[in-house]
């Protein structure tokens, strides 16, 4: 890879990240509009793992809450909305991390291309569309319960297949 490439594919994970849109499929098209090699799956993990560093940042204080919380849960107390939430994100990571380590080489292998990214950034943004006009819209986060977390879960796993937004807004 160039400098070039690497600057671009950085700075669209950047502005891509927190939009309804896959930043991760748009890390397959852009090479593809380019002609440029695959980067890989290894640089993908680079440029969300930035990310991951300024969204841990700019949540610091956030996430400090979260983390007491996951050691209350640990301790048996889960009275407090941190600790519900340290759970609710342990349970709803075990899908995706599963997936994760199961199919990252045939999802590498046989996701990555254009044409399926493509495909899913509209079938997802149909998806997106349909829960923006008839899903529910006033949960309270108390009403969580562990199969919501599965089922976001879930959800998240699907999510490892570019094209796919995480994001749901």
């Amino acid at each position: 890879m160039t400098w070039i490439q690497i600057v671009v594919l950085a700075v669209v994970q950047g502005l891509t990240e927190f939009l309804p849109i896959s930043s991760s499929g748009h890390l397959v098209l852009v090479p593809g509009i380019f002609d440029w090699a695959d980067q890989g799956l290894v640089f993908d993990i680079a440029v969300h793992f930035g990310t991951l560093i300024a969204v841990c940042f700019y949540f610091r204080s956030d996430i400090v809450h979260l983390i007491g919380g996951g050691f209350s849960a640990i301790g048996g107390d889960i009275s407090s909305s941190s600790s519900r939430l340290a759970v609710g994100i342990a349970i709803g990571t075990i899908p995706a991390a599963v997936a994760g380590l199961l199919f990252a080489e045939w999802i590498e292998t046989h996701f990555r291309s254009p044409f399926v990214v493509a495909v899913t950034l509209a079938g997802y943004g149909i998806l997106l569309a349909l829960a923006d006009r008839y899903g529910k819209r006033n949960r309270e986060f108390s009403t969580i319960r562990i199969r919501d977390a599965l089922i976001i879960g879930l959800a998240q796993a699907l999510a490892l297949v570019p094209g796919t937004s995480r994001s749901g807004h």
